[in-house]
């Protein structure tokens, strides 16, 4: 029987909740001896389940080439047990509220739980820069929920004192520099039938992670991407542009469409909030990207604590899948996600005073060692619980890092599902790339690439 595991305080009461940013140096030391660089607890858990962290896993491949499947270094691990509906009882409090909901729906959804690795890690200069961070970085003048300064090159919350400083360590967690991909999206309707709805080129830059980037010199935008669409065949060629700002009162979020028929670059909407991803027929919105995206001001976040949860981790294996062996007709095929034990910590957002959403209510579960959010819930207008965002953890050696890879998104209510910003069978996967120049990632560069 699984241990029962209830939301733990805040660090374990190692450092008490307060409104203010940043914490003092002697609390910034913490990430030299009790917590790891990234501020993640460095000790295992009592039961053995959950190891120390003893800097990742950041072991090369002499033979592999930028841009192919990354191998799956957990190969040889089999299943300790299965989760299914009929032991769900025994594991509840190690499940997402989400999961419990599929089990309920689907009796043949499962969890395949495997020994746990706690590869995340990331560049020396990463750790150092967030170091520095954990005492520099603050809200912005006019709010946390709108931006922040102070902060470039490493999470800016290592030992976060607010949700809202959680979620921004999600938004600000490492990628890598810069990135190029070809990414699909899937939508799977409630009568079990498979749709791909877009695939495209990308071009992504952090300038967060510049190499020698500082607050001063960041610029108003963390991320820039750069999207050209080549399938289906009507939409060949349609792209957009998008920027997101550290200060969305200072920097609007900038975005750019371009149709092949108009032969223009227009202003576009921006990526955030609660528009339907017309990519995704509706299934997410733009603010479910990466299972939480953009702008912070529609919510109330509260940091809850922290948890022990099974979460899909080192999934390496579900990229050398085809698209067809991943798609069930109710759910992702069990068979090709992989679920370890780790430490969460838990965000609820609730919608703020003035404000409208059409998810009045959110929570995020955001893995401790990378800062990304793993899981993600929203509940509608009527307090239904309505989606269930379930990330896909991705081992990079090469960067080192573990990222956040695919994602499914689930509609507890309609039925059906959508996996986006996946790169199954693609000649070239995540390829990591230095910076791309400011020209290529500016409204010409959109209207050339459409072309």
């Amino acid at each position: 029987m699984a241990r029962r595991c209830k939301i733990m305080p805040l660090i374990f009461g190692l450092i008490p909740f307060a409104a203010h940013a940043g914490v003092t140096a002697r609390e910034a030391q913490l990430l030299t001896t009790a917590l790891t660089p990234v501020g993640a607890e460095r000790a295992g858990n009592a039961a053995g389940t959950i190891p120390g962290w003893d800097g990742g896993y950041t072991v090369q491949d002499p033979n592999y080439r930028q841009g192919a499947v990354r191998p799956d270094p957990f190969a040889a691990d089999k299943p300790l047990f299965s989760i299914t509906a009929t032991n769900l009882a025994a594991h509840r409090d190690l499940v997402p509220e989400g999961a419990s909901a599929m089990f309920a729906k689907f009796p043949d959804y499962r969890m395949d739980i495997y020994p746990t690795h706690r590869s995340a890690a990331a560049p020396q200069t990463v750790y150092d820069n967030i170091l520095q961070n954990a005492t520099r970085a603050h809200a912005a003048p006019n709010g946390i929920a709108y931006g922040i300064e102070g902060a470039a090159g490493g999470i800016p919350f290592p030992i976060p004192k607010n949700g809202f400083e959680a979620v921004w360590n999600h938004l600000l967690a490492f990628w890598g520099v810069a990135r190029e991909t070809h990414l699909s999206t899937y939508v799977v309707s409630s009568n079990g039938t498979a749709d791909l709805t877009a695939a495209y080129r990308e071009v992504a830059d952090f300038p967060y992670y510049y190499p020698g980037a500082t607050p001063e010199s960041i610029g108003g935008y963390y991320f820039k991407t750069r999207h050209i669409q080549d399938k289906p065949a009507a939409h060949v060629g349609e792209g957009y542009l998008a920027w997101q700002p550290l200060n969305i009162a200072k920097d609007k979020f900038a975005a750019w469409r371009y149709l092949p028929g108009e032969r223009r670059v227009r202003r576009g909407p921006s990526l955030s909030y609660d528009t339907p991803d017309s990519d995704a027929s509706g299934f997410q919105m733009l603010d479910e990207y990466y299972l939480f995206f953009g702008g912070l001001d529609r919510y109330d976040f509260k940091l809850v604590g922290k948890k022990e949860m099974y979460i899909p981790y080192n999934n390496n294996r579900l990229y050398g899948l085809g698209v067809d062996a991943v798609l069930g007709p109710r759910h992702a095929n069990p068979d090709a996600l992989r679920y370890e034990l780790h430490r969460v910590w838990v965000v609820e957002g609730e919608l703020a005073k003035g404000k409208s959403h059409i998810a009045p209510r959110r929570r995020l579960y955001i893995d401790e060692d990378t800062w990304f959010v793993v899981y993600s819930e929203s509940w509608d207008e009527d307090g239904r619980l309505w989606k269930f965002g379930h990330g896909t953890m991705y081992l990079a050696p090469d960067l080192p890092a573990v990222v956040l890879g695919s994602q499914l998104v689930y509609d507890l209510v309609l039925g059906g599902y959508v996996y986006s910003f996946a790169f199954n069978g693609d000649a070239t996967q995540y390829k990591v790339t230095p910076p791309h120049t400011a020209a290529e990632l500016s409204p010409d560069a959109l209207a050339q690439g459409g072309r």
